[in-house]
C-alpha cells in the first residue's frame, strides 16, 4: 500500500509564485502572512493539482491555509445550492477555528461556508444550508444528522478533507466517517491531515486516498522545534497545585498561559481555585461539560487577551489558534500521549518560540518515558524550587499511585505479581510506597482496630460467663 505513497520536498517560493488570484493575495496580505510555511509550499501546488494528499505536520505550522488556500483559488466564486468542499473536524473548537480561517481568506470572494457542530439547536444551520452553499465544515455527528434529515445534500461534493485525523479515530469516529465515504461522490479529491501516523491513521489513509501525495514537513509527532520543553518531578496533586501557583505568580513571565488538566473535575476545581487567588479577570476553564456559548466566549476572551490564564481539558487541545502562548503548563501528563503533541502545540505557533512545562508524580513517569520515545527527544528534567512547600503525599492518594505503578508494570510484564496489596484485613502489609507519615498513621490505626476487636470478644465472653 505504502509503495504508491510520493513524498515530495519544499522550494523556497512566495505565495505571488503560486499564480493566486489578486482577491486571495490581499486576504493573505491582510491575515499578516509573509512567506509560506514548509507545509504550505509543498501541499499548495499539489492540492491546486487536483491529487490526493496525506499531510503530516505538527499543530500550529499554517496547516489550515495549506489546503484553505488552493481550495479557494479553485473554487473561485458561489455557485449552485449544495457545497462543493466538505472539511471534517473531531471538536467544535476546532471546527469554528478552521470556518473563521476558511472565511478570512475568503473574505474578497462571494464563497459561502458554514460550520456545523452538535451542542447547539440544527433549527439556525438548516436556515443557512437552505439558502445555499459552498464550503461546509462540520463535525462527523452533526453532519450525518443533517444528512439523514434531508437538510444537506453532499451530492456536488467535489473534496473532502479529514483534519486531525489521529484525534478523529481516538474519539471513536471511525464508523461516522466510513458512513459519511458512502454517502459521498466517489470521484472527488481527498485530503488527510494528521499531526501523528498511528496504524489506524495509516488504515484510513489507504481505505481514503488513491495514490497521494504525502507532504511531511517534521517526523511524525515531532513537536516544533521553538518550544523548549520541561518536566517537573512532583510527589502529589497538593505539590502540583503549590507549584502552579508559583508559577502563575510570576505575570511578567507566565503572560499568557494554557493549562491541562486529564479530567474535567480537575479543570474545575482549579479554576475555583485560581479564580479565589486572581480574580474573575484573569481565568477561565473550558470542558465537555461546559455550554458550546460559554466555551466559545472564553476561548475568545484567551485570544484578545482579556484573560490570561485558561484551564481546559485536552478539548481544548486542539483549535485553538491563539497567538503569543507564553506557556502550556500540563498539570497532568496525557494518557494519551499523541495528546502531548497536540498540547504542547498550542505554543510556539506560526514559528514563534514557546516553553512547555510538565508537572509528572510517579505514577506518571511510565507515560512521560512513553511520550519521549513518541516524540524522539527528552523532556528536560528541572527541580522544584527550593522555597516551594512539598506536602506530604496523604494515605489514599499514595495507595491509588502505587496501584497504578503497577497496573503499569503488569502490563509491561504480565507475570509480575504486583507490589502492592489492597488492604483486605487488619493484619494486611501496607505499601512500602507510602510516606513514613501515612505508614505510621496506618499502623497506628492498624493496632487500635486490633484493641478494639479484643476488648469486644472479652466483654461478649464475660457476659456469656454471666448467663
Amino acid at each position: 500500500m505504502w509503495d504508491n505513497f510520493i513524498y515530495i520536498c519544499a522550494m523556497s517560493i512566495n505565495f505571488e509564485q503560486f499564480s493566486l488570484n489578486r482577491q486571495l493575495l490581499n486576504a493573505i496580505e491582510d491575515l499578516g502572512y509573509v512567506d509560506p510555511t514548509p507545509i504550505q509550499e509543498k501541499a499548495i501546488p499539489t492540492i491546486m493539482n487536483g491529487q490526493d494528499v496525506l499531510g503530516i505536520a505538527q499543530t500550529g505550522t499554517g496547516k489550515t491555509a495549506a489546503y484553505g488556500i488552493p481550495l479557494i483559488m479553485k473554487l473561485k466564486y458561489a455557485q449552485g445550492m449544495n457545497p462543493r468542499v466538505l472539511i471534517l473536524s473531531p471538536t467544535r473548537e476546532l471546527a469554528i477555528q478552521i470556518h473563521e480561517d476558511i472565511s478570512a481568506l475568503s473574505k474578497y470572494t462571494d464563497l459561502r461556508s458554514v460550520v456545523l457542530y452538535g451542542g447547539l439547536g440544527p433549527k439556525t444551520q438548516k436556515e443557512i444550508l437552505s439558502k445555499g452553499l459552498d464550503i461546509v465544515i462540520a463535525t462527523p455527528g452533526r453532519l450525518v444528522e443533517l444528512y439523514l434529515s434531508g437538510d444537506l445534500i453532499l451530492k456536488d461534493l467535489k473534496t473532502l478533507i479529514i483534519d486531525e485525523a489521529d484525534k478523529m479515530l481516538d474519539m471513536g469516529f471511525i464508523h461516522k466517517i466510513n458512513k459519511i465515504l458512502e454517502i459521498v461522490p466517489r470521484k472527488r479529491q481527498n485530503m488527510l491531515f494528521s499531526a501523528t501516523m498511528s496504524e489506524k491513521v495509516k488504515t484510513l489513509a489507504g481505505d481514503f486516498l488513491e495514490f497521494p501525495i504525502i507532504v511531511e514537513i517534521a517526523p511524525q509527532a515531532t513537536p516544533a522545534e521553538k518550544i523548549e520543553q520541561y518536566q517537573y518531578k512532583v510527589p502529589n496533586i497538593r505539590t502540583k497545585i503549590n507549584l502552579l501557583q508559583k508559577f502563575l505568580e510570576n505575570k511578567e513571565e507566565f503572560k499568557k498561559v494554557i493549562v491541562f488538566c486529564k479530567t474535567r473535575q480537575t479543570a474545575e476545581n482549579l479554576f475555583h481555585y485560581a479564580e479565589r487567588i486572581y480574580g474573575k479577570d484573569e481565568v477561565r476553564v473550558i470542558h465537555a461539560n461546559k455550554g458550546q456559548n460559554t466555551r466559545i466566549n472564553s476561548i475568545q476572551a484567551f485570544k484578545e487577551e482579556d484573560v490570561r490564564i485558561l484551564i481546559g481539558t485536552d478539548v481544548a487541545s486542539r483549535g485553538i489558534d491563539v497567538a503569543n502562548v507564553s506557556h502550556v503548563i500540563n498539570f497532568d501528563v496525557p494518557l494519551i500521549h499523541e495528546d502531548y503533541v497536540h498540547r504542547i502545540g498550542r505554543t510556539g505557533r506560526a514559528q514563534q518560540s514557546g516553553i512547555s512545562i510538565t508537572f509528572c508524580n510517579p505514577a506518571e513517569e511510565y507515560h512521560i518515558e512513553k511520550i519521549e520515545k513518541l516524540i524522539r527527544q527528552k523532556i528536560k528534567i528541572i527541580e522544584v524550587p527550593e522555597a516551594l512547600y512539598i506536602k506530604e503525599t496523604p494515605f489514599a492518594e499514595a495507595q491509588e499511585i502505587a496501584k497504578e505503578i503497577d497496573l503499569q508494570k503488569r502490563k509491561e510484564n504480565p507475570d509480575f505479581k504486583g507490589a502492592f496489596h489492597e488492604k483486605k484485613h487488619a493484619g494486611s502489609k501496607l505499601t512500602k510506597h507510602l510516606s513514613n507519615e501515612a505508614y505510621k498513621k496506618a499502623k497506628d490505626k492498624e493496632k487500635r482496630d486490633k484493641l478494639r476487636g479484643k476488648t469486644k470478644d472479652n466483654r461478649g465472653k464475660s457476659r456469656g460467663r454471666t448467663k
